[in-house]
């Protein structure tokens, strides 16, 4: 079932909604790359419910060596998917809503204007 423009909220106001080329912020596609792949996709999934985690336990949890659990962790931060706190010499990570509220919010503005 298609949902109409109305449904999703009024289209975005300004210079994208005017003609010109609508493009994504750099955020944007940090965010869309995060979360590109299925090992990104299965760490983003032990977040729910406000669960906060150190790089050991999300590499036990996901199967994967803790340099690569880092290595993921990087995209994810950089994508603003994830946060993170540093409590002495362990880093916990936290899903960043903020951070993907605003690149969902993009990305929705860029597809309403080009769709």
């Amino acid at each position: 079932m298609e949902q109409s423009t109305s449904e999703l909220g009024p289209p975005p106001s300004g210079p994208q909604s005017q003609g010109a080329p609508a493009e994504l912020a750099e955020e944007t596609h940090e965010f869309l790359k995060a979360l590109g792949s299925p090992t990104r996709q299965r760490i983003m999934m032990l977040f729910a419910q406000g669960a906060e985690l150190s790089v050991g336990q999300i590499a036990e949890q996901v199967g994967i060596s803790q340099a690569t659990a880092s290595q993921q962790l990087a995209l994810l931060r950089r994508g603003r998917v994830v946060t993170s706190r540093r409590a002495g010499k362990t880093v916990y990570y936290r899903a960043d809503r903020e951070g993907a509220l605003t690149a969902l919010t993009d990305l929705r503005s860029y597809l309403l204007t080009c769709c």
